[in-house]
């Protein structure tokens, strides 16, 4: 029952990141802002994230675990509906960064690094990866409804004859207050999650000295992962199809739901193949590939042809979250969880940051698809340098177990 609540609450609030993703650039352009400008405000929100993922890490525990999701919450919702309100590329960025306005299109913010810390508390090692299989299958799922969703400012002009202006602002707002309910089912989880974990990190117990050295070396790398991520975000592939084909806010929709519908089945999937091949395994295996595929779509003569690269891209790029999640989740001790999650999230959204900022002016200067290549080049460096680093640091359940005799 605890982790279904968990899996609903992060669904519900993928849902809103999602849709406002796909839409804030187009949002922000039709403002009079320029790519560049775009790319910093995104930017903002993004490092607004990075600073509450790691106050989250260092203080979640303390604060309380629920408490914290309900903080994380509110924020976040006032962030999008001053999105929708204000204009200006300063208060824009001012209120993308205390707002932590998720502009990747994607849940990886400081409720969602808090989620990765409280699943595994709540089952065994042996089921922690399906665990957090589903749960990423919840979120794709909300993701999926949100990408679906992206087409209600259309509709919307079409059904009551307002302007596609306060078609966005509505459905930003209305965003906003779904981020806000999606922290309401946290305060039904039981008292011992916030036990569950202890204290970590510089807030409570100390964290020893070699769970620091693996959590900083496994961060560096998420770091440059994030990095190529960032010029891959959903707001900017978005504008990048626009742009590039003329593909209508309602195209984008249908695209960007088909997307995240894959990677529902992939997260899934990842679980399955992981009991065969290895957590770490499935990680490079899966995520390489999918860099090549992207790299691929600017060379395609049709927006169909693009759309079919980035979708066979989607089938294979999320196959390892839930296999990394539970890999990090298990190299560590219980007791610094909270703390590790914390540390790898931030390492991943300042990543992010440096992305949108860079990738703005790339594709205003250089090359509209600039972002593409220099986002898969850094991503399939990641996965090279993870496998050599890692290929021997195993988790508890693939470790060959030693019977000794009576």
């Amino acid at each position: 029952m605890a982790t279904t609540l968990v899996c609903v609450a992060g669904a519900v609030r993928a849902a809103a990141v999602s849709l406002v993703g796909i839409l804030i650039a187009i949002h922000l352009a039709s403002e009079g802002l320029t790519p560049v400008s775009i790319g910093f405000v995104i930017g903002c929100g993004i490092a607004g994230n990075a600073l509450a993922t790691i106050l989250t890490g260092m203080w979640g525990d303390r604060i309380g675990r629920r408490r914290t999701q309900a903080i994380v919450g509110v924020v976040s919702g006032a962030g999008y509906i001053g999105v929708a309100h204000v204009a200006g590329v300063v208060p824009l960025m001012g209120i993308a960064f205390y707002g932590l306005v998720n502009g990747m299109g994607r849940d990886r913010g400081p409720a969602s690094a808090l989620d990765q810390a409280i699943l595994p508390s709540l089952t065994t090692d042996e089921q922690r990866t399906w665990v957090l299989a589903w749960y990423n299958a919840s979120v794709d799922a909300g993701h999926a409804l949100g990408a679906l969703a992206a087409a209600i400012p259309t509709i919307a002009v079409r059904m009551f004859a307002t302007d596609i202006a306060t078609a966005r602002a509505a459905t930003f707002t209305a965003c906003g207050v779904v981020l806000m309910v999606a922290s309401l089912p946290y305060a039904l989880l039981p008292g011992a999650v916030e036990s569950a974990a202890g204290n970590s990190g510089r807030a409570g117990a100390p964290v020893d000295l070699e769970t620091r050295s693996v959590v900083r070396r496994i961060a560096l790398l998420f770091g440059m992962d994030s990095v190529g991520a960032g010029f891959l975000n959903a707001s900017l592939i978005a504008y990048w199809f626009f742009e590039r084909y003329g593909t209508s806010e309602a195209q984008l929709a249908a695209l960007f739901f088909a997307a995240r519908t894959l990677n529902v089945v992939s997260h899934v999937g990842a679980a399955w193949l992981a009991r065969r091949i290895g957590l770490l395994n499935t990680m490079v295996f899966t995520h390489l590939p999918s860099s090549v595929l992207l790299m691929l779509a600017p060379a395609a003569p049709s927006a169909g042809v693009a759309a079919a690269l980035f979708l066979a891209r989607e089938a294979l790029v999320e196959m390892d979250v839930p296999t990394r999640q539970s890999y990090v989740m298990a190299v560590v001790p219980p007791a610094a969880r909270t703390y590790t999650s914390g540390m790898t999230n931030v390492a991943r959204n300042a990543g992010w940051v440096v992305g949108p900022l860079i990738a703005g002016t790339v594709m205003q200067r250089l090359a509209l698809a600039g972002p593409l290549f220099i986002g898969g080049v850094l991503k399939i460096a990641y996965d090279l340098l993870l496998y050599r680093s890692f290929r021997h640091v195993r988790p508890p359940e693939e470790t060959p177990r030693v019977i000794v005799p009576a």
